[in-house]
């Protein structure tokens, strides 16, 4: 049977659950699917999702490295991009940009020095 891959779900460095909590759910619009603590003292791993967008959240050290930058396919990017502009968040104000590869993208930097970036192709862009 030919090999099938399906959906790929990165796994981001955090160290300051509130933080996360306030960029990627209050900020962003995520939902928690889930978190897991091997014991309540110990770090946290969480998966959050934002419509088919499912990211891992990870305090553990040595699990991955913070710096990562994902791509996000997204359709209706103004209008996100304008609601979080609305929610006056006090360390991000996203801005759109036209690419040369015919998409439009909106980078957002987490607490934590990952790079998301939001992109739209063109054939759904405004």
């Amino acid at each position: 049977m030919p090999s099938q891959f399906a959906r790929i779900t990165p796994t981001l460095r955090m160290f300051d659950v509130r933080k996360a909590r306030e960029f990627y759910l209050d900020f962003l619009g995520f939902k928690v699917d889930f978190e897991h603590r091997f014991e309540p003292d110990l770090p946290l791993y969480m998966g959050i999702s934002l419509g088919s967008a499912v990211l891992h959240l990870s305090e553990h050290y040595g699990g991955c490295s913070p710096g990562a930058r994902i791509i996000i396919e997204t359709t209706g990017l103004a209008d996100y991009q304008a609601g979080l502009l609305a929610k006056r968040y006090g360390y991000a104000r996203p801005g759109l940009e036209r690419q040369p590869w015919g998409a439009t993208t909106m980078t957002v930097t987490d607490p934590f020095f990952n790079w998301l970036v939001f992109s739209e192709e063109d054939g759904n862009a405004v």
